[in-house]
């Protein structure tokens, strides 16, 4: 099945920022709720433990991603403790502001929007992405691992969505959520009620843009092709696919960071 690159409508700059922001927090009640990315969590440390890091920068965070989970798994099994700060290029600084508040505080964010091709030099730490790599088309994503080499960061791209057809059929049953689990996402929104059960946008877009996500998805092969053309005698790289005996949807990852690296942050 061949990439393809179209467009998901909520990262779209005519998307209504509000409903943006009831699409994100829904996502994000999913990430929790799952656990979707605790595979990836040993990966993590490993990592965060090679670059000797105590500083996360994740970007394009929607509504916190996994951090929530995670965090909490990091933090338990970390030598120190782990500070992670969220970015997005439309920040949802409520669900933000929520996300730290619920994290006592190991999880800040940047208030200000962050291109995740050109990282303000100040945000230093493991860089990290969940769900948002197949957002970007080659180019851009070959300028995000060149940001990220050139500033000397580390850097974990992370996708659950899976350019397979289980994987797109498992979208509907996705899009299905909202009408379950909508009365208690926090905090609690009328308009949330009316765009699910009344006017079902927020499941419309769920389901589209999942799909969009399925088929815009890199594989770990073309994840190999974006870091061809970087220094790889300078940063070690690694790219795969992380699964568990549960069943799960297999996770593509790729992880990279400076050889003989010292601290990032």
């Amino acid at each position: 099945m061949r990439r393809l690159q179209l467009i998901e409508l909520h990262e779209q700059s005519w998307f209504p920022s509000f409903l943006r922001d009831e699409i994100t927090d829904t996502l994000q009640n999913g990430m929790n709720r799952f656990a979707a990315y605790a595979p990836v969590a040993p990966l993590l440390q490993t990592a965060l433990q090679s670059t000797s890091s105590a500083a996360v920068i994740d970007m394009c965070s929607g509504g916190g991603g996994p951090w929530l989970d995670l965090s909490r798994r990091l933090q338990n099994i970390a030598p120190t403790s782990l500070q992670i700060l969220l970015t997005d290029k439309y920040p949802n600084l409520h669900a933000f502001q929520s996300a730290g508040a619920a994290s006592q505080n190991h999880i800040t964010f940047h208030s200000a929007p962050v291109d995740a091709t050109r990282v303000p030099p100040e945000l230093r730490g493991f860089r990290t992405m969940f769900t948002s790599f197949h957002h970007f088309q080659p180019a851009e994503a070959r300028a995000i691992l060149q940001n990220a080499v050139d500033a000397r960061q580390a850097i974990g791209i992370f996708e659950v969505t899976r350019r397979a057809p289980a994987a797109i059929a498992l979208m509907f049953l996705w899009a299905l959520l909202p009408f379950l689990f909508t009365p208690w996402i926090r905090p609690f929104r009328w308009s949330r009620l009316l765009f699910t059960y009344v006017l079902p946008v927020i499941p419309f877009v769920l389901l589209f843009d999942g799909i969009v996500s399925c088929l815009r998805s890199y594989r770990p092969q073309e994840l190999r092709e974006l870091i061809a053309n970087l220094p790889p005698a300078e940063y070690h790289w690694d790219v795969g696919e992380r699964s568990n005996s549960s069943g799960r949807v297999p996770i593509a990852y790729l992880i990279g960071y400076p050889r003989a690296s010292v601290s990032t942050s």
